[in-house]
């Protein structure tokens, strides 16, 4: 294959999918490259899913500047988007005196970077609000602007809301090289290759490797592992709030948090490591996270977990800041790097800033009046109504077949999730669509059943059918002939 396009998009996070659905709004050939097969592999999809008001990011620095325009823009986001988000509100929670001064500091940057409706809440209304808390807490920041949402279901509704309005989408397809030839870049993919005439590099952790294929060399990305336990949604153990402790320079601390699915969550350590790719947990790692979570709340422990699991963040460590700018060594190509925390918070005001480049490149870019903002997302049936579900079952028998018992998803789910814009095609695929196998059992009744249907509708063999990328293949042969087989050879 090889395809001409104006602007290549490099990474299909949660960043890269929200530059492509605002740049969708414009009369411009847009192409999305990912090296996995499916968007959503890397850091959006092991993060701690929050919305932050942005009282932490300092003033000064993009961080700061882009938290809280993109908390501001998922307002009207979740509504086009059809992905739900919890406004729920965040605590940072002192415990002693001298963390006072720390707070009152928060409280100050936060209202320079325009955070609304920030306070300072003493032990009394505190303990109203988080009863479970540490009994030596005295005071809390109280930010009721931060939200918790679902990162699967936020980057896979960008990505296929820009499908939807004419972005083409290619997975399985990393960039090997770039070249450049006079007025556009040649990027050799593993599904060919591509003309660009402006290449956007926002690869995540792999930024300042596809950075060096055009020669800049400038900034590095360190990965920073962090950790996390997942509770089960039946956890005897309320939590209200997003709840951090009094950050320091380096982290924010081990913070609890309700999901979007009523789960509690608790994490992230932070840990550099050398590896892109290390993403394995340690006992000395999780017992960190939960002696830190402890601190917060006493009564968290290991009864109740389904699930440990890590995920890596793109630091620059230098300047802890993002990078997006057209580089000046390279014309034509734009970084979108070191994008950590708040990086989901600052999304779409990242994919607003890197248009404002992409126009000043063009000169002027002319919008298009057929862009469609809506996007409809898959019924989620546990969340219907009787007479809701009774209407969606009049129209598709599919939804009235439980496949996964512990998050009521439906066969009718299932099936939407592969025939979308951008279907799954392999069983984590559909998890970050519709969640089978992210409940109690882990997969362990459902998988199998999954599997089937990725077969089915896929025309594969379930043999074929793989968890994640390359290799990943769940099952070695049917079970039938494998007993027959064993059965010959003892005869």
């Amino acid at each position: 294959m090889k395809k001409e396009t104006e602007v290549l998009i490099i990474g299909g996070g949660v960043v890269g999918t929200a530059i492509a659905r605002e740049l969708a709004k414009y009369k411009l050939d847009v192409t999305l490259v990912e090296k996995e097969a499916d968007v959503c592999t890397g850091t959006s999809k092991a993060n701690t899913a929050l919305l932050h008001a942005g009282f932490n990011a300092d003033f000064n620095t993009l961080k700061g500047k882009l938290n809280v325009r993109g908390n501001e823009l998922y307002h009207q986001l979740e509504k086009e988007l059809d992905v739900p988000i919890e406004w729920i509100g965040a605590l940072v929670v002192a415990k002693k005196e001298a963390e006072l001064a720390k707070l009152e500091e928060l409280l100050e940057n936060g209202q320079q970077n325009g955070v609304p409706d920030l306070e300072i809440l003493k032990r009394e209304e505190l303990f109203k609000l988080e009863p479970n808390l540490s009994p030596d807490a005295i005071a809390a920041l109280y930010a009721p602007t931060a939200g918790i949402v679902n990162p699967f279901e936020l980057t896979v509704a960008f990505a296929e809301n820009a499908v939807e309005n004419g972005v083409e989408v290619l997975l399985e397809a990393e960039v090997l090289d770039i070249k450049e030839q006079g007025n556009y870049k040649l990027v050799r993919t593993a599904q060919g290759d591509i003309e660009a005439e402006l290449v956007i590099n926002a690869a995540g952790l792999y930024s300042d490797k596809i950075a060096n294929m055009v020669g800049i060399d400038d900034f590095e990305i360190t990965p920073r592992k962090g950790e996390y336990y997942l509770y089960d949604k039946k956890l005897d153990l309320d939590v209200n709030h997003t709840i951090f402790p009094v950050p320091t320079e380096v982290s924010k601390g081990i913070v609890i948090t309700p999901t979007d699915e009523v789960n509690l969550l608790i994490g992230p350590n932070a840990e550099e490591v050398e590896d892109k790719s290390d993403l394995a947990n340690t006992r000395e790692g999780l017992d960190e996270v939960m002696s830190g979570a402890q601190k917060t709340i006493p009564d968290l422990g290991m009864s109740g977990v389904i699930k440990q699991f890590s995920g890596l963040r793109a630091a620059i460590k230098e300047t802890e800041d993002f990078l997006i700018e057209a580089s000046e060594k390279v014309e034509g190509f734009i970084n979108v790097a070191g994008i950590q925390s708040p990086g989901l918070a600052s999304a779409p005001a990242i994919a607003e800033m890197v248009a404002g480049i992409v126009e000043k490149e063009y000169d002027e870019l002319e919008l298009d009046p057929d862009f469609n903002p809506e996007h409809q997302g898959i019924p989620r049936f546990r969340h219907l109504s009787h007479q809701e579900r009774a209407k969606l079952l009049e129209g598709n028998e599919d939804y009235g077949e439980i496949i996964c018992r512990c998050e009521s998803i439906t066969k009718g789910e299932i099936i939407d999730a592969i025939r979308g814009p951008i279907g799954a095609r392999t069983v984590n695929a559909v998890k970050r669509r519709v969640r089978p196998g992210a409940g109690r059992c882990q997969g362990g009744f459902c998988e199998p059943k999954v599997v089937e249907i990725l077969a089915e509708e896929l025309g594969i063999e379930p043999t074929e059918v793989k968890l994640e990328g390359q290799g990943s293949q769940l099952l070695v042969e049917p079970a039938k002939e494998s007993l027959q087989k064993e059965v010959s050879d003892s005869e």
